[in-house]
């Protein structure tokens, strides 16, 4: 059986750390990557809006029928993400993201096998939700926290970094196999890939770094505030406020982005490959925005990525060709992949390890209720209006107050680590 002894032995005779390539945690770090690439912020949420026309057509499903799928997947992972959370705080990462990450990768095969009741689409979209944040960054975050210190966020963005990639490629992954082969074949890739990329590395390096004797134990007990205290903090109800308002407008921008441009004659190929814009600028939002949080203070490092974000959204709202799409999408994609590395960064720094797992769920709680909301209310818009602009120009300028909140967040108390 293997230890969790080996790694952190093999660190103490070497003398690496976290700033030598051959440290142990870059190798969980990897884990990670790949775990979150093919987890559900990745692989479900950004390939959603590929199926959105091929299953109004098949079923004739009207899309905000269809985003309540979504919204329902998103509320699930809020609502059960304190839960998972407070079991990753008590019984460590290893053991929650296994189990999660394989029936995630099941679920979504499973929607190949949809039907015309709408009824086995939402309850899928159910069973996806309850284990999402188990095969997610929510799940990877705290052992990725107990390895890195001085460059926290530095590893985090790598971590992210999954995420980003996982958007770039496989929004036209998902768009190339519907248009060769259809949309059943499509889930049942997706499915199939989440299995393949995110179990082997998560079992193998997924592990706290502490004296345990094995995997399989309890993690590690870390110093910090305990989640009651996190919550009566004033930093605390800041980044889930900036959280809220960013999901509702980033998430239903997201989910209505394909649809849009292809409305406005953009072909559904090119609004795929604005889809991958999106994910690869995500990709450069969280490398830079890790190197900024290890250099500058996180409240003007949010500020800033929100700031962008605003703008892209504003930008897509008017977004009638390619060109345009495509920089909205990059704008979008800058804020979004930022955003992801921000959040456990600050807790990290606020509220230290001890129940960073639990306050994060707490996070993702009011994440997922605005994720679910935002779709919602763009295809309630659409299907009134026949246009998003409106509505898409006023949750760009809400989003440019929220970003404005962000600079209320106080100095880092003095949190010492174990």
């Amino acid at each position: 059986m293997i230890t969790e002894t080996k790694p952190m032995e093999k660190q103490e005779a070497t003398g690496l750390d976290e700033f030598d390539i051959g440290y142990y945690g870059w190798r969980v770090v990897l884990a990670a990557c790949m775990g979150v690439m093919a987890g559900f912020g990745s692989l479900f949420v950004y390939t959603f809006n590929v199926f959105v026309k091929p299953l109004s057509m098949q079923f004739g499903w009207n899309r905000e029928s269809i985003s309540i799928g979504f919204a329902i997947a998103a509320m699930t992972v809020g609502l059960s993400s304190p839960l998972i959370g407070r079991l990753i705080d008590r019984v460590g990462p290893r053991r929650v993201i296994l189990p999660c990450m394989t029936v995630f990768g099941c679920g979504v095969a499973s929607l190949a096998l949809l039907r015309s009741h709408l009824w086995q689409f939402y309850l899928t979209c159910f069973m996806i939700g309850i284990v999402g944040n188990g095969a997610a960054h929510l799940a990877y975050a705290r052992s990725i926290s107990t390895w890195f210190h001085k460059r926290l966020g530095t590893a985090f963005a790598f971590v992210m970094l999954g995420a980003g990639l996982g958007a770039m490629i496989l929004p036209v992954i998902a768009q190339a196999i519907v248009t060769r082969s259809g949309w059943r074949v499509a889930y049942a890739t997706l499915g199939l890939l989440a299995l393949l990329l995110g179990l082997p590395l998560s079992w193998r390096y997924i592990a706290e770094r502490g004296p345990v004797e094995k995997k399989e134990a309890a993690p590690v007990v870390h110093s910090g505030l305990t989640w009651q205290q996190g919550m009566q903090s004033f930093a605390f109800w800041v980044i889930v406020v900036v959280l809220f308002v960013g999901s509702i407008s980033m998430n239903g921008a997201i989910t209505h982005m394909s649809a849009l441009l292809t409305d406005r004659k953009i072909t559904p190929e090119d609004a795929a490959l604005c889809a991958a814009i999106l994910g690869g600028s995500s990709v450069l939002g969280r490398v830079v925005t890790g190197w900024l949080l290890d250099r500058f203070f996180g409240a003007w490092v949010a500020f800033i990525v929100t700031l962008i974000s605003a703008g892209g959204i504003f930008f897509l709202a008017r977004a009638d060709s390619f060109a345009a799409g495509a920089a909205a999408a990059a704008l979008i994609g800058i804020g979004a992949g930022g955003e992801a590395a921000i959040t456990p960064y600050l807790l990290t720094r606020y509220f230290g390890l001890r129940a960073f797992s639990t306050l994060y769920g707490i996070t993702w709680t009011f994440y997922a209720a605005a994720g679910a909301t935002g779709p919602i209310i763009l295809g309630r818009a659409y299907d009134a209006t026949g246009s998003y602009v409106s509505l898409l120009t006023v949750l760009a300028v809400g989003l440019g107050v929220a970003g404005v909140i962000n600079l209320a967040l106080p100095k880092y108390p003095d949190l010492i680590e174990s």
